[in-house]
């Protein structure tokens, strides 16, 4: 099953993983701008969400890491999202943009995990304003 908006984010994944086994400025770069021009694309990221209450809107899902942080979870592919679940999880497909301009807003979170089960990056509000092209 692949959705169109999700074609192409295997780049993000090659990006990310080039950045695990080369840990450097360069390497991170590379992977902004990756993530950039997807973005630029109109790509979709697949969210994590909890069951939302009657009536009420999704609720992105919220990761509590020991260190107290908060993030939100998103996965480039639905075989990125299965790989480490132990549980069902609701999920739904999101404007890459949009999420970012998303977290950027919300009090309370660090910022998004991408693919927290593998090829792992976490995007803290810094990275997602170097994304997005904004400046401090």
């Amino acid at each position: 099953m692949k959705d169109e908006k999700l074609q192409g984010n295997e780049k993000i994944e090659t990006a990310i993983e080039g950045l695990k086994k080369e840990p450097t400025q360069e390497m991170l770069a590379h992977a902004l701008t990756v993530i950039r021009r997807r973005m630029k694309e109109d790509a979709e990221l697949i969210v994590a969400v909890d069951p939302a209450l009657e009536g009420s809107h999704l609720n992105v899902h919220v990761l509590r890491l020991e260190d107290g942080s908060s993030w939100w979870m998103a996965f480039t592919s639905f075989e990125e999202e299965i790989k480490g679940a132990n549980k069902v999880m609701s999920t739904f497909m999101g404007n890459m943009r949009q999420m970012f301009d998303a977290v950027l807003k919300t009090e309370g979170v660090d910022g998004i995990i991408v693919n927290p089960w593998n090829r792992t990056l976490m995007l803290d509000k810094t990275l997602i304003r170097i994304i997005l092209g904004e400046t401090q």
